[in-house]
């Protein structure tokens, strides 16, 4: 089977590979009580000159009730020539109708907030006057003990809930698995399957995630993921998830943002390289407050912080517009 999909993408001359899941944002609660069937669709909204952005939508289809958008999502396609494996041109869209020019219009105005994003990210620029001012607070609030403060003393007051809240060093909760990677999780390329790792990935954060906020939670979405390499057969992924930000959402919920970062070891030489980081959030249906709260102890974990947060605002913005439009 591997063999014929090789002389297909040889007979083609190209192939076509996932770059990047922008977003996935799960709008409903799905369980096999409320929902029996499930239809999946798929848009080529926008191209670029190898790049095509793709919205996919998840409904429920139940008998004698009006078919529900459950998930949406939103993936970055890149097409690499069969023989050079470099970017390959791909065809323009013809936009004839209302509809697909406001999609159209949709996929531009994504290109654009992804490259702002991407310019704006922490690791570029540093945090704005506003978010310094979150920062510094949340230090006076909670941090006592962290970078600034680190003797003992300070340690063994940390301890001590401040208004009944536990004060959880961001470094502590980390959780962290090894695997090998076997031939059956190959994709067509002779290498890993992007869906075998973003499903790894979805479970240490899981995991992580419930462990923190010691309940079951519901996913809410994948805030962001780029196939940065490929993982090859026979090497050792090491995923790392943090707990990056906490709070309660707009319906009181309580929210976590986890971060997974992917490494892929080599076996012979111990060389290690990050191959991908994942961003999901999951939230606590149950509406009561959490009392933990996770507090950055460095710069680093500062900056991380304020990128959970960020995604955290980003993802009650795209609920209460979606809200607003129900």
């Amino acid at each position: 089977h591997g063999q014929q999909l090789d002389k297909d993408i040889d007979k083609r001359g190209f192939y076509m590979v996932t770059a990047a899941v922008d977003r996935l944002d799960m709008l409903h609660l799905l369980t096999p009580y409320n929902v029996k069937d499930l239809r999946l669709s798929g848009h080529v909204i926008y191209v670029g000159k190898s790049s095509m952005e793709v919205a996919v939508r998840m409904e429920s289809l139940e008998n004698g009730k009006p078919v529900q958008t459950m998930m949406l999502g939103r993936f970055t396609m890149v097409c690499r020539d069969a023989v050079t494996h470099k970017s390959r041109p791909v065809s323009p869209l013809i936009i004839s109708t209302p509809e697909e020019k406001e999609l159209h219009a949709i996929g531009e105005e994504h290109k654009l907030r992804k490259h702002a994003l991407q310019q704006g990210s922490l690791s570029r620029v540093p945090p704005s006057s506003a978010e310094s001012k979150i920062l510094h607070d949340v230090f006076l609030s909670y941090g006592e003990g962290s970078v600034f403060v680190s003797d003992a003393q300070s340690e063994e007051s940390f301890e001590q809930p401040i208004n009944g809240v536990e004060r959880v060093w961001m470094d502590d909760i980390k959780v962290e698995s090894l695997t090998l990677m076997y031939p059956q999780s190959r994709n067509i390329h002779g290498k890993i399957f992007g869906g075998y790792l973003m499903r790894l990935a979805y479970e240490i954060g899981y995991a992580n995630a419930s462990l923190f906020t010691q309940c079951p939670l519901r996913f809410l979405s994948l805030d962001g993921l780029t196939f940065r390499l490929p993982v090859p057969i026979g090497s050792a992924l090491r995923l790392t998830s943090t707990i990056c930000h906490t709070t309660t959402d707009e319906m009181n919920r309580a929210v976590v943002n986890v971060w997974v970062q992917a490494n892929v070891i080599d076996a012979q030489t111990g060389d290690e390289q990050t191959t991908n980081n994942f961003y999901f959030t999951w939230c606590r249906e149950d509406g009561e407050d959490l009392k933990r709260t996770v507090v950055p102890k460095t710069y680093q974990e500062a900056m991380q912080w304020l990128e959970g947060k960020r995604a955290l605002q980003l993802g009650a913005d795209i609920r209460g517009l979606r809200r607003a439009n129900e």
